[in-house]
């Protein structure tokens, strides 16, 4: 488990030592195909190295015998459990996030040219909102779970 954990640390490092390569030296690229792909292969190896540490934790939660009446102490896996549960709030949140500035943009567009289309433009704004009480309202489901 703990290679796993070392392997996203690396992705992580590898991608900001990338960053911070570019930010010093711009003009020295070699090739935009070759930090492309770079950057692709380490966001690709964070996602595969995050989902089967996810995956793993869940199985230990899941084969664990239930305590009845002690104080449960919080394992890995239950830890890696909660991260899990949590995911689908952030992602939704980040996904909300990202159709809302172009919904955002366009409708202060329009209501500035017609200022009677303000209450649609309030439409596609929560229809864009509405992604993040999705992933809320799984993650509160999946909480259940547990």
């Amino acid at each position: 488990m703990s290679w796993l954990i070392a392997l996203m640390g690396l992705s992580v490092a590898a991608t900001i030592a990338a960053g911070v390569w570019l930010e010093m030296k711009p003009r020295r690229l070699p090739s935009p195909n070759w930090l492309k792909g770079g950057v692709l292969a380490n966001v690709l190896l964070f996602g595969v190295a995050m989902a089967a540490t996810l995956l793993m934790g869940v199985q230990e939660v899941m084969a664990a015998e239930p305590i009845a009446g002690a104080v449960m102490e919080i394992s890995m896996g239950k830890g890696l459990a909660l991260i899990g549960i949590g995911l689908p709030t952030a992602l939704a949140a980040i996904g909300a996030g990202i159709a809302l500035g172009p919904v955002g943009s366009a409708a202060l567009a329009v209501i500035a040219e017609k200022p009677e289309m303000f209450g649609r433009t309030l439409i596609y704004m929560g229809l864009a909102e509405g992604i993040a009480i999705y992933g809320l309202v799984m993650s509160i489901l999946l909480l259940g779970k547990i």
